[in-house]
């Protein structure tokens, strides 16, 4: 047990900096580019183009401007990101949750509600998952581009699915320590870093 948890935490944690790269990097492109517009409008301005054209010709010749894409390369990386994230707090018990109710519950009773919250999720994850690969398979067939960049739209499919698979094999395994939990009595995870609300 204490093996397969290291596995799927290392796992887990892996597609997490993975997703926190990617995540990290669309920060990084946003702010240039922003930083790029405003200076390519600065350079553009009557001010600028009456005191310094020449200047200002040179900066925008050397592509001072916004990142060409930069729209299309967030749409295309918050996704990938949002999945590599899933596992992560899928298995540290991550997400938030409200127990006004179940505060008053016993353990038993808690550990049976965890159970089936993970089932829930396993089977809302798997649909997901399942859903990408047609989702992939159609843009393949079709050979759909981005708009700008024209890059093949199944690229980030592909890349999601990747994830919310393992998400999938992760609550999978949720779904095995919960089930011995509730059957055992033991809290092998317990409520986790759940986010109280």
């Amino acid at each position: 047990m204490t093996n397969m948890h290291s596995v799927m935490m290392t796992v887990s944690r892996g597609l997490a900096m993975v997703g926190g790269i990617v995540l990290s990097a669309l920060i990084l492109m946003t702010c240039v580019s922003i930083l790029g517009r405003h200076a390519s409008a600065a350079l553009n301005s009557d001010l600028v183009q009456t005191l310094a054209p020449g200047l200002a010709a040179w900066m925008l010749g050397l592509g001072l401007g916004p990142i060409y894409g930069d729209y299309e390369l967030t749409e295309l990386g918050m996704g990938f990101a949002v999945f590599c994230f899933l596992p992560l707090c899928q298995i540290t018990s991550g997400h938030a949750r409200v127990d006004i109710f179940t505060s008053f519950l016993h353990d038993t009773t808690n550990r049976w509600l965890r159970l089936i919250i993970e089932v829930i999720f396993l089977g809302a994850i798997a649909l997901i998952a399942w859903r990408l690969s047609i989702g992939m398979s159609s843009r393949m067939r079709t050979g759909q581009t981005t708009y700008l960049l024209e890059w093949p739209v199944w690229w980030p499919y592909a890349a999601c699915m990747v994830a919310a698979s393992a998400a999938v094999i992760v609550a999978l395994y949720m779904v095995y320590v919960r089930m011995l939990e509730a059957v055992t009595g033991a809290d092998i995870i317990g409520e986790g870093g759940e986010s109280e609300h």
